[in-house]
């Protein structure tokens, strides 16, 4: 079956004059269309339509629970069924991954100077480059190709804002990869103010912008740089700190899920800054559940409807168990060239039950009259398990982690080019087609 077409296409308009004998001949033609448009539909044939690393990826790799197996199979079913990603009746992240070595990669590392030494794989000695040339084909149609010019079009003028953890900066950086190129070297800039990135193009008066807020709400963990802190603590109801950096967004891009795998969080009723706050050690599902009530109460009573675009990209997976594939599991993700080929493939450290809980947010949102698209990428980057930096980056930490670098390798955070510039060609295409 012929796969359908999402095209990004400007509208046209024309005049058309004929004669009288043109006319007829163009009706006649007109319902020999409109009779073939038909019988394809009842064949069932689509239609074209036109439209730094963090501790916190081993401890994802430890952290599990008794019913970890069980939710995750009743998950992936659910997900299945529900697609949740649908455009004119496509499943944009139902498909699978097609080499591609004439298309991609979409940019060069050694191009993108913003790429940094944690997800900088070829700098840091990988020679394999397959990774790079992999395609995601949706199972009913295909993805447009992302237009770096047609981008920053939409945003001239405008603000685009990725917020969340590590995994959200793995996305803005592809983000800013793929646009960068089409602007001079001295119409375009990087700023970093506290924990705001931003990467500024002039010639266009747009922003593409990353603000670390790891678990959305106020934490102890919430400096970009100094974040690595054992006894992790939320404020579960505080989020205004955060968010006065991105209210004026006009799209944003939410994610929060790495740094809540541990089986209970500390929250804290009351500020840091004042020593008599109650502290409680709570569930870390339940910590979470209260966490996305105040990021949708916030979204609800500040954002402006008529102009902000709101996105959530779904948990990505790691790959830190080298036995889910059949190796040995002290290998992780080192030395892997090829992605999973079995369909469906679900890892033990992605945990449906958060998903749902954020389906179930954004569902409650829609009731309130508040549309947030989830980017689902958690599926499609199960496959992907050649796709992580493993011991090709910059090594920090202790002399035990630079002397066993196998141990401690990167199957969290991926390699660019690569997956994320996926994540950006499904966003995009969300972008274009709203």
């Amino acid at each position: 079956m012929s796969a359908k077409i999402i095209q990004v296409v400007p509208k046209t308009r024309g005049l058309i004059s004929c004669s009288f004998h043109s006319l007829v001949a163009a009706v006649l033609v007109v319902v020999f269309i409109v009779s073939a448009f038909y019988t394809t539909r009842e064949k069932n044939l689509p239609v074209e339509y036109h439209p730094e690393p963090d501790k916190d990826a081993g401890e994802s790799a430890n952290y599990q629970m008794a019913t970890e197996n069980k939710t995750a199979s009743d998950g992936h079913r659910e997900e299945e069924k529900s697609g949740g990603g649908s455009i004119s009746g496509c499943d944009l992240f139902s498909g699978k991954w097609v080499f591609d070595n004439k298309s991609f990669p979409m940019y060069k590392e050694q191009d993108c100077s913003f790429i940094d030494d944690g997800i900088a794989c070829e700098k840091f000695g990988r020679k394999d480059l397959k990774y790079q040339r992999w395609r995601w084909q949706p199972r009913d149609c295909d993805l447009p190709r992302f237009n770096a010019t047609a981008m920053l079009e939409r945003l001239r003028g405008k603000r685009l804002v990725f917020t969340g953890d590590s995994l959200n900066r793995n996305q803005w950086v592809s983000m800013v990869c793929l646009v960068q190129s089409q602007i001079p070297p001295a119409l375009k800039s990087m700023h970093i103010n506290g924990s705001l990135m931003t990467f500024v193009a002039n010639e266009y008066n747009a922003t593409i912008d990353f603000y670390w807020a790891p678990l959305l709400v106020e934490s102890n963990s919430d400096d970009l740089f100094h974040h690595r802190i054992p006894d992790r603590i939320i404020r579960a109801q505080a989020i205004e700190k955060h968010a006065r950096h991105w209210t004026d967004a006009d799209i944003l891009v939410f994610n929060s899920y790495l740094w809540w795998r541990r089986p209970t969080l500390k929250v804290l009723w009351g500020s840091f800054e004042i020593p008599d706050g109650i502290y409680k050690d709570v569930e870390m599902l339940r910590s979470y559940e209260m966490a996305l009530r105040t990021w949708s109460d916030w979204l609800d009573i500040h954002i402006n409807r008529a102009k902000t675009k709101l996105f959530f990209t779904s948990m990505s997976p790691t790959h830190n168990r080298a036995d889910e594939w059949g190796m040995p599991a002290s290998q992780k993700c080192n030395n892997e060239t090829e992605p999973i080929s079995k369909q469906g493939y679900w890892g033990i450290d992605s945990d449906p039950r958060m998903m749902r809980l954020v389906e179930a947010s954004i569902d409650e949102l829609k009731t309130r009259g508040l549309k947030v698209q989830l980017l689902n990428i958690t599926q499609l980057s199960e496959y992907r398990k050649d796709a992580h930096p493993s011991i090709h980056r910059m090594q920090w930490g202790s002399k035990e982690e630079l002397a066993n670098p196998i141990r401690y390798a990167d199957c969290t955070h991926w390699c660019l080019p690569g997956v994320p510039d996926v994540w950006n060609t499904l966003l995009y295409t969300y972008i274009f087609h709203d």
